[in-house]
């Protein structure tokens, strides 16, 4: 994919590029638990210096304001995202098995970061909107998986799908993976995350292999 981002994108007195990514994802790591167990208000500087084991002064070395360190959380959640996704084998012969194998590996990092999601649809709106953007484009950059998947699908001869309907069922799929963050109160009280992926995995093929597959002639 990957999600493209400019380390320059976030001011920074230090040149090693190699130690801003280190102490960054460092701060990323300790930022993520102290905002979901005390709130990104909540959490100080202080609160934050404190947790990383660093002074002040050298936190403001690699950031400029505690913004930084938001847009820094929400950008790493999506590179996690897109990490575990990037190593799935797309030339299988089988569309329609790669389309499950993603859907599959979706669902279990959004299962394992499903804090983080919670975190990143309660804070996105704190930030500038150039950072905002950055964020809905990352999103977009995930769902584009989907999409190719289901177009290859199309590609193959075995649906009949117009564009329209090839983005709805991507977006869907992307929504569905967090619907199990915003609503696993609920779904781990009856279902596993694997009783889960199979349900929806069997509604989008479902979906996809109904009134819209190719029947041949």
């Amino acid at each position: 994919m990957p999600f493209n981002h400019d380390e320059h994108e976030i001011s920074t007195q230090i040149k090693d590029q190699e130690l801003i990514k280190k102490r960054r994802r460092q701060i990323v790591d300790c930022a993520v638990k102290l905002f979901i167990k005390h709130g990104y208000h909540q959490t100080s500087t202080r609160l934050l210096t404190r947790e990383i084991g660093i002074s002040t002064g050298t936190l403001y070395e690699y950031i400029t304001t505690k913004v930084d360190v938001l847009y820094l959380v929400c950008r790493a959640i999506y590179s996690d995202v897109e990490s575990c996704l990037r190593d799935i084998n797309t030339n299988s012969i089988d569309a329609r098995e790669v389309l499950k194998e993603i859907v599959r590996e979706y669902f279990l990092v959004c299962d394992r970061l499903s804090d983080h999601y919670l975190l990143l649809y309660q804070v996105t709106h704190f930030l500038p909107k150039k950072f905002q953007q950055k964020i809905l484009d990352a999103e977009l950059e995930i769902t584009e998986l989907f999409l190719n998947a289901i177009r290859n699908l199309e590609s193959q001869g075995k649906l009949e799908l117009d564009e329209k309907t090839i983005n709805f069922m991507g977006h869907t799929i992307s929504v569905l993976g967090h619907t199990w963050a915003f609503r696993r109160w609920y779904f781990t009280k009856h279902f596993t995350i694997e009783q889960y992926i199979e349900k929806q995995t069997e509604f989008i093929l479902g979906f996809l292999t109904e009134e819209n597959i190719k029947l041949p002639a």
